[in-house]
Parts: C-alpha cells; structure tokens; sequence
C-alpha cells in the first residue's frame, strides 16, 4: 500500500468517526477527542487480518431479557466476518445466547456473579485460539467491579462476564460502546468524568465510539469494505435483523419496550447511517 492510501484511509476513517458520533446522543461527540484518531480504521486492520476465531461479546441486559442495541451489529459483523474467511463465535449469555443459538455459532457464559468468571474465559480463550475478541455494547466492570445500567442501577445479577474474557486474551481487543458503561471504557476514564455515568474501568486495546453502538459495526464495516473493494454494507438490513430479534423477545434498551426500535431511534435512522456510510466510502 502506497503512502496516498494509507493517507485516503485515515481520511476516509476520520469521516466516518465524525459522522457516527454527530448526533451526540449520550455524549460521545463530547469525549471523542479522548481518542486518537483513525480508530475505526485500525480496528478494521485488525479484523481483515482474522482468519480463525473472532470473539463477538453483545447483549445488555435489560428487565429480564436483552435490548436491540448490540446483537444488530454483532450479526452484521458475524455475516461480514464470514463472508471475509473468518470464524466468528458470538459470546453472550441468556436469554440472548438462547434466543441467537438456532441461527449463529453462539457460546454461552453464565449470568450473574459467581466465581469461576475466569475459568469461565480460560477455557473459552484456550479452546477457540482467538485471532480477535471484540465487545459490543456489553456492561462494563465499573470501579467496584459491578454492572450498572444507563440509569445507574445495578445489574450485576443479570449480566453475564466478559471482561475476563477481554482482560486475558492474547490477541487484539476492541470495544464498541455509546454512553460510557460498556467494555472499552476503560480507556478513556478521565473524559467520561463529565457525563452522568457509571463508567466502565475494563480497557481494550482499541476502543471505538458511535452514537448508537450497532452503528459502530457499521463503521467497522465500511472501513473492510474500502480494504476489500466489497460493498459490505450493501446487505445489512438493520429493520430485518430488528425483526427477528423482536420475535425472540428483545427490547429498545430506552424505552425498555419490545419495538422495532434501538436506543429509542426508528430503524430509518440506522438504515440513513449505513447509506451516508456508503456514501463516504465512495459505493453508491
């Protein structure tokens, strides 16, 4: 790759974090420039290197089942994985694990706090060789090592562990996250101070932000797309993928209602977000 590529690529990568984070819903814009630039770039350069196991993390819990947020784009990044030669597993507990087993290579971690949460991780980490672990909108360990929601309410009793997972493995890391109580959090502590939060500790080694975190699967795939001239985003179908999951019992992680809907946002707002995408990628 000549240097004018790698200079169209940081460009192309720097669009693509300014448009994910410009509605700044939960404040994302506000600690962006945290974060060194070129990170959705980065974090593609990562995967487009996996050949094996990718490690997808997803599913917050919310009452007692999962929100939309989360599982969209970790089957948008399962179905580009794959198409791209890799093996992606994706790792959750119930009831999303349950509800994603029929269809996608699924392992399952037990919910709540017990202590074999890193046994729980070993013998995943050892078992699948990873050649990836990646989080997506998953909680977060905050300071005192509990799970808390976007209202500040504990949920550590429904919330499966994957930080271990994240913390040990051997490979690259990355997390997605929108508000500040997800995995990846960790690296930007100080930033987050500002918003009213329960921040997550947990680092990765590249954090990426977005205003909605399945949004951020997006950005990740626009950035594949652009390195293997394929128009990964060309079959995302966000109402599709919200569809199924609504039948499995899933709901907006804002209005805690089972709707076609993520943090509160019609999937037209999704479906705009995949088409400026493309646009910035030069596919449409």
């Amino acid at each position: 790759m000549n240097n004018q590529n790698r200079a169209d690529d940081a460009t192309l990568s720097l669009q693509i974090e300014d448009a994910l984070v410009a509605r700044n819903l939960r404040g994302m814009k506000t600690v962006q420039s945290a974060l060194q630039t070129g990170y959705y770039l980065r974090a593609a350069r990562i995967l487009n290197k996996c050949k094996g196991h990718v490690l997808i993390g997803t599913g917050f819990p919310v009452i007692d089942t999962f929100e939309t947020d989360g599982p969209v784009g970790a089957i948008a990044l399962y179905d580009a994985l794959e198409t791209l030669g890799a093996t992606p597993v994706i790792v959750c507990g119930p009831p999303v694990s349950q509800a994603l087993m029929q269809n996608y290579r699924v392992h399952e971690i037990r919910v709540g706090e017990h202590q074999e949460r890193a046994l729980e991780a070993f013998k995943a980490l050892y078992h699948f060789q990873p050649d990836a672990v990646l989080s997506i909108e998953r909680p977060g360990q905050a300071a005192d090592g509990g799970y808390y929601n976007m209202r500040g309410e504990s949920i550590s009793a429904r919330t499966a562990c994957f930080d271990t997972f994240i913390n040990n493995a051997k490979c690259p890391t990355i997390g997605i996250g929108d508000g500040g109580n997800e995995i990846g959090m960790g690296n930007i502590t100080e930033a987050l101070k500002d918003l009213d939060i329960v921040s997550a500790t947990t680092r990765v080694d590249e954090l990426l932000i977005a205003d909605v975190s399945n949004w951020g699967a997006y950005g990740i795939l626009a950035m594949l797309s652009v390195m293997n001239d394929i128009d990964l985003l060309a079959s995302v179908k966000p109402r599709e993928i919200l569809e199924y999951l609504s039948n499995l019992g899933s709901v907006d992680g804002v209005t805690r209602q089972n709707e076609l809907t993520e943090d509160g946002l019609d999937p037209s707002e999704g479906e705009a977000v995949l088409l400026q995408l493309r646009q910035i990628i030069g596919m449409v």
